[in-house]
C-alpha cells in the first residue's frame, strides 16, 4: 500500500500544493483571481516553461545545467546587436538573422557543456560554473554593461506583443514545444535513450545506446531552449539585458523538481516540468501582489528547490 501511494505521489508531482496554493492566494490577495493577473501568469510561464523543459532534459542523464540564466542574458546581447547593427528598425532580415544568431550562440554553449561534460568527462558543476561566468561576461562586455535598445518593430510586434484572437503569441509557441518536445520523448527512441542514460549509463552503453552522444545532445538542447527563453524574453523587455534571466537558473531547477524529474536522471516528463513551470510562476506572481521583497523571494525560492529535493529523495529511497 505504501509503495502505491508513493508512485501516486511521483505521478501526481505537487498537484496538491498547487490547489493549496490557488486557494489561499485567491482568499487573501484581492487581485489574483483576475482575468488580467491570469493572463499575466500565463505568460510568465511560457518564459519559464519553454527554459525548464531544456533544464529537465539534462537531468534526465544524470546532469544539470547552471548556466542557463546566463546564456539568456548572452543571447538576448547578441541578438539585441545584430537587429541594432542595420539602418531600418523594420527590417524583417534583420529580425530573422538577429534570432538566429541568438539561438546559435546559445546552442553553442549548450554543445560545449555537452561535449565537456560527456567527452572529456568533467563533471557538470565544474563546467556549467565556467561556462556560465563567460557567458555573462560576454554579455555584460559586449553590450557595455547597459541595455541596447533598437530592436526591429517585427521582432517586438510578433514575439513582445503580439496576439492571436487574444492569446500572446509566446504562449501559443509555448505550446507547440511542448507537443513537439512531448511526442520526441514518448513517441520516438530519444526518451527512452534520455530516460536510459540517467537510470544507468553502464547498462545503457551495454546495451548499444551512444550514451556520449545523447548527453551531448540533451545539454546541446537544453543551451538551444535557454536561447529560445532568451528571444522571447527580449522581445517582451523591447532591449537586450545584460543582466536578463538571472533568476531563471533557479526557478527552472525547482519547476523541474517539482514537476517530478527525478534529480540523479531517469525520471521526468514534459507535463511535470510545465507544471512545475505553473507552481513557481504562481508562487512568485502571489508574492509580488502581496509585496514581498525580491531579497525574500529569492529566499523562498531557494527553500522550494530545497524541499522539492529533500522531498524527491524522501519519496523515491
Amino acid at each position: 500500500m505504501q509503495k502505491v501511494g508513493e508512485k501516486l505521489i511521483r505521478r501526481s508531482g505537487f498537484l496538491p500544493l498547487l490547489v493549496l496554493l490557488l486557494l489561499i492566494s485567491g482568499s487573501f490577495i484581492p487581485n489574483f483571481f483576475t482575468f488580467q493577473n491570469g493572463m499575466n501568469v500565463l505568460r510568465q510561464t511560457t518564459y519559464l516553461a519553454i527554459i525548464t523543459i531544456g533544464e529537465m532534459l539534462v537531468f534526465l542523464v544524470g546532469g544539470f545545467d547552471l548556466a542557463i540564466g546566463a546564456v539568456v542574458a548572452l543571447t538576448s546581447i547578441v541578438a539585441a546587436l545584430v537587429m541594432t547593427s542595420g539602418i531600418s528598425e523594420s527590417s524583417l532580415v534583420l529580425t530573422v538573422l538577429g534570432i538566429l544568431g541568438g539561438l546559435a550562440v546559445a546552442t553553442l554553449v549548450g554543445l560545449v557543456n555537452g561535449l565537456t561534460v560527456a567527452v572529456i568527462r568533467v563533471a557538470p558543476f565544474i563546467v556549467t560554473v565556467a561556462t556560465m561566468g563567460i557567458s555573462s561576461g560576454l554579455a555584460l562586455h559586449l553590450a557595455g554593461g547597459t541595455p541596447v535598445w533598437g530592436l526591429t518593430k517585427p521582432f517586438i510586434a510578433i514575439f513582445g506583443t503580439g496576439s492571436f484572437y487574444g492569446v500572446p503569441n509566446v504562449v501559443l509557441i509555448a505550446v507547440i514545444v511542448s507537443i513537439i518536445m512531448y511526442l520526441l520523448l514518448n513517441m520516438t527512441y530519444l526518451g527512452r535513450y534520455l530516460w536510459a542514460i540517467g537510470g544507468n549509463e553502464n547498462s545503457a552503453l551495454l546495451s548499444g545506446i551512444n550514451t556520449r552522444k545523447y548527453t551531448v545532445l540533451a545539454y546541446t538542447l537544453c543551451g538551444f531552449f535557454s536561447g529560445f527563453t532568451g528571444v522571447l524574453l527580449t522581445a517582451r523587455v523591447g532591449a537586450g539585458e545584460p543582466v536578463l534571466g538571472g533568476g531563471l537558473m533557479l526557478q527552472a531547477m525547482a519547476a523541474a523538481v517539482i514537476g517530478g524529474t527525478k534529480v540523479g536522471g531517469g525520471e521526468g516528463n514534459i507535463p511535470g516540468a510545465l507544471l512545475g513551470a505553473l507552481f513557481i510562476t504562481l508562487v512568485g506572481n502571489a508574492m509580488n501582489l502581496a509585496n514581498i521583497g525580491s531579497y525574500i523571494q529569492l529566499i523562498v525560492m531557494g527553500c522550494l528547490l530545497m524541499f522539492a529535493i529533500i522531498s524527491d529523495r524522501y519519496v523515491r529511497r
